[in-house]
């Protein structure tokens, strides 16, 4: 017996054939202060709990900035709206936009970083782009121009992760090695001075690097082997280096010695979060607004773990606030939440974790400096 489907003949047991159901759709989600339209939903409206962006269900990566964001679709092509002073929206101008815009016509973005100042981006083919506010040369181009559309950086095709705070910018290639540029004030391009960079320099020789991450004036990193890095600073340090002290570094100094590090993600201003391969969830710096997660509003230099759930799968720093997703696929924020960035239908601050309502669907997540936005 035989079916034909689509010009595609089928033989045998038919009873046996198994098609899988297609992939659930995947929708866009924002919520918390909505100047200059950073929400995506065609308004200034603030909203504090989650609300969809537009229809669409083809949505693949999220990068939220200080008031803009950046996305990619599953077909490759890049979107931009917010706030667009300096042109960070890459748009060609600084008109900003409340609904998602295509940038340009590429099929074939990667990856994008948005931060408050400009936006870093690769493409499939290892080329690596930037565009916004370029003082102190953090678009890495050679010069301190702004840019209003993406500018390629040199010509390398080796480029894999991009990470980028308010005044510097860094980067892995494929073959392990970081490289970083932009404004050195507190030593954060970790090549052991303060003296700016306008073009990309390599941080040490190292080929071992894996996850990088940047606040508003540090880096956080992971090796291959799980050890956790830091480095930068700033002219106020709340312990945002996890190293103990608030002494700014300029070169990448180990956090602790424990090498069961997978994943880390540097809050906008100056706290950090980081999941163990145990699961476990840690956090330092800054705590003014209690966005540790820990119960309370005390500063902390070390790596501090946020309960004893071993469940946790990724994390996003805002700028006083933080977002995670668990194993299960619901969503959790904690912090301030002035603009009800913390999605639970008010303005109260929070300084343990909260679940965002009742969906298990969470994939994606990322804090912007009032806002979240989320992918599920």
């Amino acid at each position: 017996m035989a079916l034909t489907i689509s010009g595609f003949t089928i033989t045998g047991n038919l009873n046996a054939v198994h098609i899988p159901p297609p992939p659930p759709p995947v929708y866009l989600w924002s919520w918390g202060l909505n100047s200059y339209g950073v929400l995506g939903l065609g308004n200034t409206t603030d909203r504090s709990s989650p609300v969809q962006v537009g229809e669409l269900s083809t949505w693949s990566s999220i990068s939220a900035g200080g008031n803009h964001s950046i996305a990619i679709k599953t077909d490759g092509t890049l979107w931009a709206w917010g706030g667009n002073y300096n042109g960070k929206l890459g748009l060609g101008n600084q008109t900003s936009r409340s609904s998602p815009v295509q940038v340009g016509t590429d099929t074939n973005w990667s990856t994008a970083t948005a931060t408050p100042r400009h936006t870093v981006a690769i493409k499939t083919t290892g080329t690596l782009w930037a565009w916004g506010n370029n003082n102190g040369g953090r678009l890495g181009l050679g010069n301190v121009t702004y840019y209003s559309t993406p500018k390629q950086i040199g010509a390398l095709t080796t480029w894999l992760k991009v990470a980028a705070g308010y005044y510097q910018s860094a980067a892995i290639k494929t073959d392990g090695t970081m490289w970083s540029w932009g404004r050195n004030s507190y030593g954060q391009l970790g090549v052991g001075d303060t003296t700016n960079r306008s073009s990309p320099v390599q941080i040490g020789a190292l080929t071992t690097w894996s996850i990088i991450t940047s606040g508003k004036e540090h880096f956080a990193a992971i090796k291959t082997d799980g050890t956790m890095w830091s480095w930068g600073g700033s002219y106020s340090n709340y312990g945002q280096l996890g190293l103990g002290n608030t002494t700014s570094v300029s070169s990448p100094t180990q956090i602790g010695a424990l090498s069961t590090w997978s994943n880390v993600s540097a809050g906008q201003d100056k706290h950090c979060l980081a999941i163990k391969t145990d699961g476990t969830l840690w956090t330092w710096g800054r705590n003014y607004h209690g966005q540790l997660g820990q119960g309370t509003t005390t500063d902390r230099s070390s790596p501090v773990q946020v309960g004893a759930l071993t469940t946790w799968l990724s994390i996003a720093g805002g700028r006083y606030h933080s977002m995670a997703i668990k194993t299960d696929g619901a969503m959790w924020a904690w912090g301030h939440n002035q603009y009800g960035q913390l999605g639970q239908g008010d303005t109260s601050h929070r300084s343990s974790p909260v679940q965002i309502g009742a969906l298990t669907t969470w994939s994606k997540i990322a804090g912007g400096g009032f806002f979240c936005t989320a992918i599920g």
